[in-house]
Parts: C-alpha cells; structure tokens; sequence
C-alpha cells in the first residue's frame, strides 16, 4: 500500500505513525529560524516604544496583533494589560506556559530610552516576548503531536518601580497587588496552568553565549516611608522647626549601623532611594518620602529582616521628633526552580549552545515576580548570557542575538516537547515530584498578612 504524508504523519492504511520526538523537535527547530525576521521585527518594534509597568498598552496591542496574525486565540485584560494565548494540543492532559513580560524599566541614559518617560527595554523583556512568540512559531506545526496545551502569556509590571504610583491604583481598587504575576494570581489566571517556564538576558561571558540555568533568587518586602517633621525657616528659626530629611538620614544610617547583624547566608539586602527630600531650600523638610527594599533569600529572614529595619527606620524619627510612617506592601517571593524541568532545559541546551556553555547558575540576589509563581508550580527561569553591558543600565546592548532569540527559543521549546509529548509522560513525572509549598489561597493569606505589617 501506497505511503503518504499528510500534515506531517505517515499513513498506512488506516494504521496512523506519529512523528518520533525527535523529528518534532527537527521541526520546531527550523520553523523557529525560518521566524527570524518577523520575530527580530517584533523585538525591535517593542524596543522602540518601551512602557512602564500597569502602562504597557501600545505593547499589548501588539502582542493581540501578533496573535492574531498567527491566529491564535486569546483573552485580555488580566491585570490591565496582560494577553493570555492558548494552543491547544492533540489531548489537553497538562498545560505548560511559556511567559514573556510586557514593561521596561526606568533608565533615561539609555540611548533607546523614550524621551518622556525614561523608560527602556534594557531589562530585556522586548527579547521575553519576542522568545515566547518564537516558541509558539515553534510548536504550531506540531500541537496535534503532543498530549497538553500551551498558554502564551504575555504579563505586566515585572519591575516594581514607581510604588507610590501602583499603590494609588491599589487604594483606588484597579490592583490588589503592585506586581503582574501577584495579580494575575489573584485574578485566577494561573488557575489552568500546571507548570510555567521564561527566560531573562543576562551579561555573556563569552563572546558565543551561554544557558544559565536558574537557581534560587532573593525575595523581597516593597516599602513606602513617610517621615512628617514641621517647617520652618532653615535659616531664621531652624529651632522652630523639625527637620524630616534630618530623621530620613538618621533612620538609613541605623540600618547601615545593624548591617553586620544580617546573616551572611540570608543575602539580605537594602537599598534606599529618597523620592522627595523637602521643597524649598530656605525651609526645614516637613514631609520626606524613601522608597525601598528589604530583601532576602527566604521568607523567614525577609520578615525578621524587615522588623529590624523598621525598627531603626523609625529611631530616625524619634531621635528627631519627626513621625515616620512605614507602609509595608507585598513584594516578591524568592525563586524556586525545578530540579527536573531544569535537567530537561540542560539536555536540550547541550547540543544547541555546547556543553561548556551550559551551566548551572548561582543564587540571584535580585528578585522577580515569577518566583511567586514558582511557589504554586514547577517553573524554570534560566538566565541567558547575551548582552554587552548590565542589566539595568545605559550600556545595555545585545551582543549575541542568534542565542538572545534562535537558541534559547529553541532550547524552550524543545523542552516543552519534552513535557508533552508521549500523552504527557514528562509533565506528569514532574508535576508527580512536585510539593507546592503554598496554594492559591495561603500565597494570598501571606501577601495580605504583609500588607497588614503582620
């Protein structure tokens, strides 16, 4: 009897032969370099027009555009501006999610930075979203050959910067959390999904690039400090006056003075910024604003850790007779990945990036809001050596795009094949080994408890 191919299966007969793994992975591979040009198209597109977090509406709509040109169906409006996509696979036993973040950060000096704003893309998230759209070109051809779905998600407001701002929207009842993906759990938008995987850019250490796999990173309590003083004359009658910029500095040296009392291993961190220092320069500040962290590398020392801080933090204060009001709002949870999604991503790194270029990483002591994630489900977050410069800064460039959108995309996506294919045995084994250490419901108890100084 005749053989044919049709829609990339083998007949006999009525006896049907599927692809094997690795000629589905053959496939995603090329279909991910035949992509290039629209997917470099796309990064360069969001790169232009970079948006803060909660603001990102010019980058949704493209996101809804690109889908729409793949035809893929999705839905809008999670946490203001997220874009859910979903393709759906031959059964729908496990749903695995590939993840991409829509804002930029604050960095002015960046020579791509928009003029009004400051924002730019120098975190790398434009290479987020051009990755996951570069798995969904991927796997397209090839869905009817694997046991589960894949949700593109396309998620807000990773950087949580300008706190004052997102706390507005929080007293005004548009959030109920300051960070995309603690939203969009409380929204129920990672309800339908079993495991969930990103990439983030990093500096190269070589000029080839490299696959860090992810580790564990620091979490972290956002804070909003008010120190309220009386104003004066700075000049004619200081002693009339109380002094909160004088209360604000006191109370970060009494930080910098218990610095040493932090345990090494914790990684603890603080780092203030001061937002508003005072008005006129011939009154005594009566009203001083600091912004900042207190990070750690588990929950228990963020908690010990930020008691502590306040507790000096407000000394400023009293040394002074300013009053300082502390409000304490839920920040990150620390990284967890998994141990057995990251050996898959390992195996699939091998061959594409080199053995000697696939390496497990270091504890992270920033933070990001898919470690919250990672305390619900299996998640992997590797770190991608493919930029000049830092994260963060004026300096930042691409300086190995083949590995910033062919490789990993490449390394992701065959590792989702992994999960899915052969009714889903690699999901399941996962997800068998998998103990959450919270629920939808206590993660939620723990962020309010937080935002209640508890």
């Amino acid at each position: 009897m005749i053989d044919r191919i049709l829609y990339g299966r083998f007949y006999k007969g009525d006896i049907m032969s599927r692809m094997t793994k690795e000629e589905v992975k053959q496939r995603v591979c090329k279909a991910i370099v035949d992509a290039q040009p629209r997917l470099r198209e796309l990064a360069e597109s969001i790169m232009a027009e970079p948006e803060l977090g909660f603001k990102e509406v010019k980058t949704s709509k493209k996101v809804q555009a690109m889908f729409d040109e793949l035809g893929i169906s999705y839905t809008t409006g999670h946490a203001l501006t997220g874009v859910k996509g979903r393709m759906k696979g031959r059964d729908s036993k496990y749903t695995v999610a590939m993840v991409g973040e829509l804002d930029a950060i604050l960095c002015p000096r960046h020579p791509r930075a928009d003029d009004l704003t400051g924002a730019a893309h120098c975190c790398g998230h434009n290479v987020q979203i051009t990755n996951m759209f570069a798995v969904a070109m991927g796997l397209q051809a090839v869905m009817d050959e694997l046991a589960g779905d894949v949700v593109l998600f396309a998620v807000p407001a990773e950087e949580m910067i300008e706190i004052d701002y997102r706390n507005k929207l929080r007293e005004q009842g548009k959030l109920k959390y300051m960070g995309g993906k603690q939203q969009l759990i409380y929204e129920g938008a990672f309800d339908d999904i079993d495991m969930a995987m990103q990439m983030h850019v990093e500096t190269a250490k070589t000029p080839a690039g490299e696959m860090g796999l992810g580790s564990t990173s620091n979490g972290f309590v956002s804070k909003l400090i008010e120190y309220h003083g009386k104003v004066a004359h700075a000049a004619q009658a200081p002693h009339e006056g109380i002094n909160a910029l004088n209360a604000a500095l006191m109370g970060v040296m009494g930080v910098n003075s218990i610095r040493e009392t932090f345990k090494e291993s914790d990684y603890f961190r603080f780092h203030p910024i001061i937002n508003q220092g005072g008005t006129l320069v011939n009154c005594v500040p009566d009203y001083v604003q600091v912004e900042s962290y207190v990070r750690a590398s588990n929950i228990d020392a963020i908690v010990d850790g930020n008691h502590r801080v306040n507790r000096a933090l407000k000394a400023g204060g009293d040394a002074v007779g300013a009053t300082c009001v502390i409000k304490d709002l839920p920040g990150y949870l620390p990284m967890r990945n998994d141990e057995r999604m990251n050996a898959l991503l390992r195996e699939n790194s091998n061959p594409i990036f080199g053995e000697a270029n696939v390496y497990q990483g270091p504890h992270i002591t920033a933070s990001t809001d898919m470690g919250d994630v990672s305390h619900l489900m299996p998640v992997i977050h590797p770190w991608v050596g493919c930029i000049n410069g830092v994260l963060h800064s004026a300096e930042y460039e691409i300086s190995v795009p083949d590995v910033a959108y062919i490789k990993t995309a490449q390394a992701l996506a065959m590792t989702i094949v992994d999960l899915l294919y052969d009714d889903a045995a690699g999901a399941k084994d996962v997800l068998d080994n998998f103990t959450p250490a919270l629920n939808k419901e206590s993660y939620i108890e723990l962020l309010d408890r937080i935002a209640k100084g508890e």
